[in-house]
């Protein structure tokens, strides 16, 4: 019983070896990173053209009718930026 317990405790070890990155990722993520001003910047931009991207496939899917007020207010918003 004892031999087994051993090899448990080696085959345990092995993968939590070969697997330590998933296990550090999984229970200690990364805090954020400092972000440069071009970096939030870009970052802010590919939100918006996300979000705009997002509004337009609604309207032509059916329309401008299809926006709800607020969606049109977004967009004209998002528009002049």
């Amino acid at each position: 019983m004892s031999e087994v317990l051993i090899l448990v405790i080696i085959v345990a070890g092995a993968l939590a070896f070969f697997n330590r990155e998933w296990i550090r990722n999984r229970f200690f993520p990364k805090k954020h990173t400092y972000y440069t001003i071009d970096d939030q910047f870009n970052s802010d931009k590919r939100d918006r053209e996300q979000e705009i991207d997002r509004l337009l496939s609604k309207m032509g899917k059916n329309g401008i009718n299809d926006l709800s007020a607020k969606d049109r207010k977004r967009l004209d918003e998002l528009s002049k930026m």
